[in-house]
C-alpha cells in the first residue's frame, strides 16, 4: 500500500487542496488518512479507483442536477 502526500495528490488529481477537502466532505472523494499530528495522506489505490471511475464515465452524456 502506498500513501500519497498532498503534493503527490495534487500532481495526480490536479485539484486544489480546498477543492479536494470539499469533495471529501461531500463524500465524493477518498478520505484522507491521518498519519501523524501534522501529516495526512491518501491511499493511492483509492485515488486511482476514483480516477478510473471518471475515465469510465467520460463518454457518457453530461447530466446536470
Amino acid at each position: 500500500m502506498r500513501i500519497l502526500s498532498k503534493r503527490q495528490l495534487k500532481e495526480l488529481v490536479l485539484y486544489s487542496p480546498q477543492h479536494v477537502a470539499r469533495l471529501e466532505k461531500a463524500g465524493k472523494f477518498p478520505k484522507r488518512v491521518q498519519i501523524g499530528p501534522n501529516r495526512v495522506g491518501w491511499v493511492e489505490d483509492e485515488v486511482l479507483d476514483w480516477l478510473q471511475e471518471r475515465l469510465n464515465r467520460r463518454d457518457e452524456p453530461v447530466r446536470h442536477s
